[in-house]
């Protein structure tokens, strides 16, 4: 249980964050908001290994392979939003959580009939509330279709690649991850010369460290819980941005979206009840 609990909070950083970083990136550069937000994460991440000390190689490994399918979903993920439209891009995305169930269930685990059914109506949910509306047609929709679908298979790999590290020391796991990841954005940072105010990187940071804890509780969960449940939980993240977004903004929900929140909360009950 405590495990699962774990993992819903991830899945509750991870839609903060998106949330705090969407409206971030509306008046700053994409590139600058991940870049600073992964680097404070990074720092984060190295002051407590340094303080705790012993990082476990063996997490490395599967921690920069976890970063290298993180950076490949995002450039999927965006290149698919700008040659396509969010309303088909999104939900194809939020199927990234199918990945954990099918490796979980590949190696053996056999989740009980009712949180199996919490599977099943939480991806139905996921799916429902990440879908928007589209306002034009999409420049290229076969490559957005394909882009998105690459980019939610590398988004549920990295969840997979996250709990075998984690299997060993999930700090270091989440660390190495995050090392990798800053490295390529610092180098692209370098190349495009973007740039921000000063005084906007504090907000970007504290975006990174909602971020960073949501892969650390994540990381955590997956190896004291089943993959299969664990990745399900964490991924109603996007429930979670569509929740602020209603709350916070007072943006208008479709009744599909409405839908799909019931059925994410249904299925996580299912799930933790199971």
């Amino acid at each position: 249980m405590a495990g699962l609990l774990m993992a819903l909070s991830a899945g509750i950083l991870w839609g903060s964050a998106d949330f705090a970083g969407g409206r971030l990136s509306r008046r700053l550069p994409l590139l600058i908001v991940v870049t600073c937000s992964q680097g404070a994460g990074l720092v984060a991440l190295t002051i407590v290994l340094l303080v705790r000390g012993h990082p476990a190689v063996g997490a490395v490994g599967w921690g920069v392979v976890a970063g290298l399918l993180s950076l490949g979903s995002v450039t999927c993920f965006y290149r698919a939003l700008a040659v396509g439209t969010m309303s088909v891009v999104a939900p194809l995305v939020a199927t990234s959580a199918a990945v954990p169930v099918l490796a979980g269930v590949v190696e053996g685990e056999r989740p009980g009939t009712v949180a199996a059914a919490g599977i099943a109506v939480a991806l139905t949910g996921i799916v429902l509330v990440s879908r928007q509306m589209a306002h034009e047609p999409p420049e290229n929709h076969r490559l957005s279709v394909v882009l998105a679908v690459v980019a939610a298979v590398f988004a549920g790999a990295q969840l997979v690649a996250l709990q075998r590290a984690g299997a060993v020391d999930a700090l270091t796991g989440v660390a190495a991850s995050r090392a990798m990841s800053v490295a390529v954005l610092v180098i692209v940072l370098m190349l495009s010369r973007a740039s921000a105010p000063a005084r906007d990187l504090p907000a970007a940071a504290m975006v990174g460290l909602l971020d960073t804890g949501a892969n650390l509780a994540y990381t955590f969960a997956s190896a004291r819980s089943l993959l299969s449940l664990a990745g399900v939980l964490a991924s109603v993240y996007p429930a979670v941005t569509v929740a602020f977004a209603r709350f916070v903004l007072h943006e208008r929900l479709r009744p599909s979206q409405w839908a799909g929140a019931s059925l994410a909360f249904a299925g996580v009950l299912l799930i933790v009840s199971g």
